[in-house]
C-alpha cells in the first residue's frame, strides 16, 4: 500500500476501531475474545481491499458489513466446539445496569447467529430495515420477520426477570 493509502487506512482503523468492536462484543454474546478475533479479521479484510472500501459511499457501513457476514461465517464453519470452561472477566464493569446486561447479552447469546446479527443491526445499530436487509443479503420482509421472531425468543428467554433488572 502507497503512503497515502496506509495513513487514510490507518485513519479509518483509528475512527471505526471502537465502535466495531462494540458491535463484535454484542453480536459475539460478550465473548471478549471472540470480539477481538471479529475485528482483527474485519479489519484485515478492509485493508486487502482498501482502495475498494476508501471508494465506497459509506466506508464505516462497509466495515460493518464484513463485521457482520464475517461474523456469520464463523458462526457457520465453528466445528470446533471449543467453549471457554467459565466466564472470568477481568473486572466488573461500572454502572448500575451490569445485571441488566449480562442478563441480555446471555439472551442474545442463546439466539441463531443470523437472528442476534439481525438484533444487533436493527436495535443495537439502528440501522433501518433496508440497510439491514442489504448487510445480510436478506428481503425487508425476511428482516422484519426474523427482528420479530427474535425479539419474541429473547422476551421468552427473558421472562419476568428483565422487569426486576430494570431500575424504575
Amino acid at each position: 500500500m502507497k503512503s497515502a493509502q496506509e495513513d487514510a487506512y490507518l485513519e479509518f482503523v483509528r475512527a471505526r476501531a471502537n465502535a466495531l468492536y462494540r458491535s463484535a462484543y454484542v453480536l459475539a454474546a460478550g465473548d471478549t475474545h471472540l470480539a477481538e478475533d471479529l475485528v482483527q479479521e474485519t479489519l484485515g479484510r478492509v485493508y486487502v481491499h482498501w482502495k475498494k472500501v476508501a471508494r465506497a459511499d459509506s466506508p464505516p457501513a462497509y466495515a460493518q458489513t464484513v463485521l457482520i457476514r464475517t461474523f456469520l461465517t464463523l458462526r457457520r464453519r465453528r466445528s470446533t466446539g471449543e467453549r471457554p470452561t467459565g466466564d472470568m472477566p477481568d473486572s466488573a464493569a461500572p454502572g448500575q445496569d451490569t445485571a441488566l446486561r449480562l442478563t441480555l447479552m446471555h439472551a442474545l447469546g442463546q439466539l441463531p447467529p443470523r437472528d442476534r446479527a439481525v438484533l444487533v443491526l436493527r436495535y443495537w445499530e439502528g440501522h433501518s430495515v433496508e440497510e439491514t436487509a442489504g448487510m445480510l443479503k436478506l428481503s425487508s420482509g425476511a428482516v422484519r420477520s426474523q427482528g420479530s421472531r427474535a425479539l419474541g425468543r429473547v422476551r421468552a428467554l427473558l421472562g419476568d426477570s428483565l422487569s426486576d433488572l430494570v431500575a424504575h
